[in-house]
């Protein structure tokens, strides 16, 4: 399958710190393999994502562009902008899945915002719904869609930490080894 590309627009150090690291857990948990953060440079924001994916395990990258219509503009796969103005989920992903298969996927989603450009510059605007939302819910759910819920069973290759699904409390096992969550 193509892969999925992030790109995290109007990313501003001192506001958006919280979402854009949330923004970028989401793209990496829903098989993402890339996020692209533009807006003011947070190289300790891109340093914690990479350091979340070595722990984790998975391939993903985080990587600052300052000139996001430079990435846009250079991007040769299918370009979707999540936006609450766009064309609603339901009736487009199906054509959007189709092109996926075919080529990589740039997905944007905004920050501050969203220059006007950006809507003329995508393959297609995308509303999750048509009311105002989170960025970081609207990446969830459109990545679950286009992947039809697979993503949800994908595995992580060299995790350090890994989850052992219980029905109650906590298991967390390290290289093989039981960690207690309370001692951390």
């Amino acid at each position: 399958m193509p892969g999925i590309v992030v790109l995290r627009l109007g990313h501003r150090v001192g506001r958006d710190q919280r979402s854009t690291t949330h923004v970028a857990l989401v793209a990496r948990a829903y098989g993402a393999d890339r996020i692209i953060i533009s807006g003011e440079r947070d190289d300790a924001l891109v340093e914690r994502v990479r350091r979340v994916a070595e722990t984790w395990g998975g391939s993903f990258e985080a990587e600052y562009r300052s000139d996001w219509r430079r990435v846009i503009r250079g991007w040769s796969g299918l370009t979707v902008h999540l936006t609450m103005y766009g064309v609603n989920l339901p009736d487009i992903i199906g054509e959007i899945r189709e092109k996926w298969r075919e080529s990589d996927l740039l997905v944007i989603v905004g920050g501050e915002k969203v220059p006007g450009e950006v809507y003329r510059l995508v393959d297609y605007n995308v509303a999750v719904t048509h009311q105002p939302h989170s960025e970081i819910a609207a990446l969830a759910t459109f990545l679950d869609w286009l992947q039809e819920g697979k993503e949800l069973s994908r595995e992580f290759p060299g995790a350090r930490l890994r989850v052992i699904p219980q029905r109650h409390g906590k298991k967390v096992v390290s290289q093989d080894r039981y960690i207690n969550p309370r001692e951390g």
